[in-house]
């Protein structure tokens, strides 16, 4: 029997508790993913999920099954090359960052500076010019353009710029709410090649793709070798219909590209680079401005795509970035990425920032439903692998701050004149109120054995436990943003 083809790509680098290594508790729950995926290709009519699991740059477990063109029955392996449509956005966020930071354009300027055909459109008189950051963002007042938008891929460039110059039919105001524009990364597209003197396939091929070591990543699907292009397919009365497949135009930055499953694993990790103090620094864009594609700009929705731990639907709270959805379900667990979605083919990647764990997931079926087996895989594999957060890198005043704190208690002896509270501290906290409370809480925790390394919230704000023999203190600290930071805020408790 034929199959739909699904790729499955998870990355992990974190460490857990539970005396084993992550990459052993991982390859424990292997027979459990494998399980869920059958599953979920069954219940689909896909024919196979290949995976690879990957540990700190380490792959760990990989299988790969299926078809990937009907006619001959070739299976796919981890170069076998996917159209990943809309997941190919995020792509065109780094480029205009990168140009953002060489200093070439900035974020908030008109698009009609780059774009002239679009001088004078407005939803209203008085409505802002479109801006940028509104095209990053689905902001700009364009309408919902799927699924027609997957039909433009293939277009000439004069032909989309006589597009805007008959005129953009809005929905409403730019920066007042989220409305998904594949139009919007279009025009995005054109705006890197104005600024960059290259087609935007050329600037990010040539800026991301080979800093990044992703050779098997194309944006013409004719250019790929014959034996790692994967077909796409539809299907429709019980077998599969290929679907053709959309060239390479003027819109194929909203959705053109494709990767296979290492290719893309690549791109991730440069994601995940982000929040790793270990890491170098990387050549294709600083970490701030990384976090900043990651910053959730534009709100979307509020609705049940989560999933907790155990595979239960909940809560789920959705924004858009730069080019990345960006989801946080009823758990906390924050992901970042986007899905992508045309005929013949389905897909979906995300990283959860505080674990250090990414998942991508490629399909050669129609739109297939990759996004919300994701949402359910990863915090499964939180859950079942015993996942722990990373901590967040302890600045040198946190921790310079935090030993002289505990220095001073429980009896706060001479603490008004130790030059380490901000001007606010005492007139919010009164001393001999701190005394007390604090002795009566290290009366409950009996003899101080050992104080534990401080948890960061950020660089000025944390809390590290005093470990007593009957009980332990919990301190709670934020420092003011004067230079140098200052206490500002204290509590303790017991625990």
């Amino acid at each position: 029997m034929k199959y739909l083809n699904l790729v499955f790509c998870l990355w992990i680098g974190v460490t857990g508790t539970f005396g084993q290594t992550p990459e052993e508790r991982i390859r424990k729950i292997v027979p459990d993913l494998d399980a869920r995926f059958r599953e979920f290709r069954e219940k689909n009519h896909l024919s196979s999920v290949s995976y690879a699991l990957v540990l700190d740059g380490k792959i760990v477990h990989a299988h790969y099954e299926g078809v990937i063109h009907h006619t001959t029955g070739q299976q796919p392996d981890g170069r076998s090359v996917y159209r990943i449509a809309s997941m190919s956005k995020s792509f065109a966020g780094v480029a205009i960052l990168q140009l953002r930071d060489a200093g070439k354009l900035r974020l908030d300027d008109p698009a009609e500076k780059y774009i002239p055909e679009l001088k004078g459109q407005k939803y209203a008189p008085d409505a802002p010019d479109i801006t940028i950051r509104h095209l990053l963002t689905h902001s700009a007042g364009f309408p919902e353009d799927n699924p027609w938008g997957d039909r433009q891929l293939g277009i000439s460039t004069e032909k989309m710029l006589d597009m805007f110059r008959k005129g953009i039919s809005f929905s409403t105001e730019p920066g007042v709410q989220y409305e998904y524009s594949n139009m919007a990364f279009a025009m995005l597209g054109y705006i890197i090649a104005q600024v960059s003197g290259q087609t935007y396939q050329a600037y990010i091929a040539d800026h991301i793709w080979k800093p990044l070591g992703m050779k098997d990543t194309y944006w013409d699907y004719t250019r790929v070798p014959e034996k790692q292009l994967v077909k796409g397919y539809r299907w429709l009365r019980g077998k599969f219909i290929e679907q053709p497949v959309e060239g390479d135009g003027a819109y194929g930055i909203m959705g053109g590209i494709l990767t296979s499953t290492e290719d893309f694993c690549r791109y991730m990790a440069f994601h995940q680079a982000a929040y790793r103090p270990d890491a170098a620094p990387s050549s294709v864009l600083k970490k701030s401005s990384v976090k900043e594609m990651h910053y959730p700009w534009n709100f979307n929705s509020l609705n049940r795509r989560g999933f907790t731990g155990k595979g239960e639907a909940c809560a789920n709270v959705s924004h858009y970035g730069y080019g990345l959805r960006l989801d946080r379900n009823c758990d906390n667990i924050s992901m970042v990425g986007h899905s992508g979605g045309l005929p013949g083919y389905g897909s979906d990647w995300k990283i959860l920032p505080q674990y250090g764990v990414g998942i991508v997931t490629l399909t050669n079926g129609t739109y297939g439903s990759a996004a919300l087996l994701n949402n359910e895989i990863l915090p499964f594999v939180v859950a079942a692998a015993g996942l722990e957060a990373k901590a967040f890198p302890v600045s040198p005043i946190l921790k310079q701050r935090q030993k002289e704190l505990a220095a001073l208690l429980p009896s706060w002896e001479k603490a008004e004149d130790s030059g380490i509270f901000a001007e606010n501290f005492f007139s919010d906290y009164f001393t001999d109120l701190l005394k007390e409370e604090t002795e009566a809480a290290f009366a409950k925790a009996g003899p101080i054995r050992k104080m534990h390394e401080i948890v960061a919230e950020n660089a000025l704000r944390g809390t590290f436990i005093l470990e007593g023999e009957k009980a332990n203190l919990k301190v709670h600290f934020t420092l003011s943003p004067e230079n140098p930071p200052l206490i500002q805020a204290y509590s303790i408790r017991v625990e």
